[in-house]
């Protein structure tokens, strides 16, 4: 049987032939929120080494100084690049733990509801935080 007979044989594929044209995979969204996982872990193993290097320097000083440190433009933007991908890459993950998990259809979408709004209320809240101390009026 030639390559392309195989393909559209739905007998040896589970995918139809509109979900390979479309190119999604069995739970109809391809894979780009494993990839979007991937990244996230990758650029908090890198954001978190330099979050722990500036915690590391904020030890033993007093309020202002942490502050001070905090208002720098550079570690702002640490700050806010740590805290937007470790969030995203929480709600990905708990996500997919409510996904596989949670079998009852309108407490799975009530619990994904969650997750989101979750995610979004600790990422506001801290970029809040960041920013009110990076633009010089400490929280």
């Amino acid at each position: 049987m030639a390559q392309e007979q195989i393909r559209q044989d739905t007998r040896v594929s589970i995918r139809t032939p509109r979900a390979r044209v479309r190119g999604l995979g069995v739970a109809h969204h391809g894979v780009g929120h494993w990839w979007l996982q991937r990244i996230t872990a990758v650029t908090n193993t890198v954001l978190m080494l330099a979050f722990v290097v500036i915690i590391a320097n904020m030890a033993g000083r007093n309020y202002a100084e942490a502050v001070h440190i905090v208002a720098n433009p550079f570690v702002s933007i640490i700050l806010i690049l740590a805290l937007l991908s470790v969030t995203l890459h929480m709600r990905l993950g708990m996500q997919v733990v409510i996904e596989d998990y949670v079998h009852a259809q309108a407490t799975k979408i009530a619990a994904v509801f969650a997750n989101n709004v979750y995610a979004v209320l600790v990422a506001v809240a801290c970029l809040y935080a960041v920013l009110r101390i990076g633009f010089g009026q400490p929280a």
